[in-house]
């Protein structure tokens, strides 16, 4: 019978995290935002649709978030607790638009 050895079982290494950078830092009195991103799949008049139905916008101020996300690539659609921004996002996503919450 061959004597293969025992093979040491590998240690894990445990590092320590550091201090998160200070994008990390979670504030509970800074407010979260959503912002929608242009895609180039959703058209305009859909967008704006989308910002009235769901936010209550009138015509002109969804036009303009609108806008903002065709020209700047985003815009930022809701402020609030990081609990309605979760539920604005996925509002939004359901609508099917590209949206994300962080902080403001």
């Amino acid at each position: 019978m061959r004597n293969y050895g025992v093979m040491a079982a590998a240690t894990p290494t445990i590092e320590r995290a550091g201090r998160p950078a200070d994008d990390d830092v979670v504030d509970p009195e800074r407010a979260w935002i959503t912002i929608v991103w242009n895609d180039p799949v959703n058209l305009m008049s859909y967008v704006t649709h989308v910002f009235q139905r769901l936010f209550g916008y009138s015509k002109e101020k969804a036009t303009k978030l609108m806008m903002d996300v065709h020209h700047k690539g985003k815009a930022v659609v809701s402020t609030g607790s990081r609990e309605q921004m979760e539920h604005d996002v996925a509002r939004l996503h359901a609508a099917g638009l590209w949206a994300t919450l962080q902080q403001d």
